[in-house]
């Protein structure tokens, strides 16, 4: 009698089974290794974005290496004064937070109040008096009732016992503002560590390039070198295209909001309109979110209520146009990717690394969708990502 062997599986689903397992070990990694990555693809978004400047200057017979050391100090120079103007539009903010804590305190005790004004009079209008006199009877008889028994029993002289336990406060030093700030940081001491890499990292990724470039296509031969070379132009492209498109617009925004912001006297303008710029980009809920900032500076000063209406027309108004005029002018075609694609992007992103990730998500799924669209066996996905 002859023995059946199990079956063997098909090769076609060994394949499957170690895509499946090679994408389970590549998201681990990523995940574990979110501030190494995180580090690195920030630096090469940087990269990319200075790589023309530098070139530009290399037309004046400067060597790459010096080029690039003037568009690093430059960008260095301009971060370091925003940094600076937040933080003194911070400190100012700071030294009028109890007002600002007062007067919406105030508000938000008047809408109470409102609230509770408007629910007194529906149950007046809705209930008539003598349902109302009908249900204080009700709910005073139980109380007659225990009184009765309790002057019965002898109970109503009883007097409530003293509370037994007192409220017992502890006297500490308060703690070195140092001390306190150095605490707070030391949370984060392993990011600042990785940031501090960063211009290195963008220092040595373009003074190095045309080495790096040269010996990384010099591992494929043929046609794959010029499928790699043209992949990696189109990455180049796509980052540019997003990165520089979104900063052009959060600059014309910010201008425009912090010039209007001026003019309707919103307190600390060159703050809140570049504040408010900035999460006027933020895929889907944009809007929402530019709306915050100024309506809450604006709620601290009395009587601005029409102001906090301009403020909310204006913020709208140049949402509107900046996504949906100005942005496919300005970003283009080199990168279209379709809702769907960016929404699960920026869900599997922002899980992976957080609110870094939701920054990145959108350049690194434009970067794949470079490659599959160079590479003829992957264009089918590249298409599947786009949105045409």
């Amino acid at each position: 009698m002859a023995i059946l062997s199990p079956a063997l599986p098909t090769q076609k689903s060994v394949q499957v089974g170690v895509w499946l397992i090679a994408l389970a070990a590549l998201i681990a990694l990523l995940y574990y290794g979110r501030d190494f990555f995180v580090t690195l693809i920030v630096s090469a978004v940087f990269s990319f974005i200075l790589d023309p400047v530098v070139q530009l200057i290399m037309r004046l017979r400067l060597p790459r290496s010096a080029s690039t050391a003037i568009v690093i100090g430059v960008a260095v120079g301009a971060v370091y004064t925003l940094c600076l103007v937040g933080w003194t539009q911070l400190l100012t903010i700071r030294e009028d937070l109890p007002t600002y804590s007062s007067r919406i305190s105030e508000l938000v005790d008047k809408a109470n109040q409102q609230l509770d004004d408007i629910e007194k009079k529906t149950i007046a209008i809705v209930v008539p008096q003598t349902l109302q006199k009908q249900e204080q009877q009700i709910q005073q008889k139980p109380q007659e009732a225990l009184k009765a028994r309790r002057r019965r029993a002898g109970l109503e002289t009883l007097q409530p016992l003293p509370n037994a336990v007192q409220e017992v406060r502890i006297h500490t030093d308060p703690k070195p503002l140092l001390g306190t700030v150095l605490g707070y940081a030391s949370g984060y001491f392993h990011m600042l560590v990785l940031a501090s890499f960063v211009p290195f990292l963008v220092y040595f990724m373009l003074s190095w390039r045309d080495h790096i470039s040269r010996t990384f296509l010099g591992l494929f031969k043929g046609e794959h070198q010029y499928v790699v070379g043209k992949s990696w132009m189109s990455i180049g492209d796509s980052t540019r295209a997003y990165v520089l498109g979104n900063f052009l617009l959060w600059i014309f925004v910010s201008s425009v909001s912090a010039i209007a912001f001026f003019f309707l006297e919103v307190p600390y303008w060159p703050l809140i309109g570049p504040l408010s710029a900035f999460l006027s980009l933020v895929p889907y809920v944009g809007l929402p979110l530019a709306v915050v900032p100024p309506v809450m500076a604006a709620l601290a000063i009395p009587n601005k209520f029409k102001v906090v209406v301009m403020i909310i027309v204006i913020t709208g108004a140049l949402h509107v146009v900046a996504m949906n005029f100005l942005y496919p002018k300005i970003i283009g075609r080199r990168v279209r990717l379709n809702p769907l694609v960016v929404t699960v992007a920026l869900m599997f992103w922002g899980l992976m690394w957080g609110g870094v990730g939701l920054i990145l998500a959108v350049p690194i799924t434009a970067g794949i969708k470079a490659v599959f669209d160079n590479v003829e066996s992957m264009q089918n996905f590249g298409r599947i990502m786009g949105d045409e």
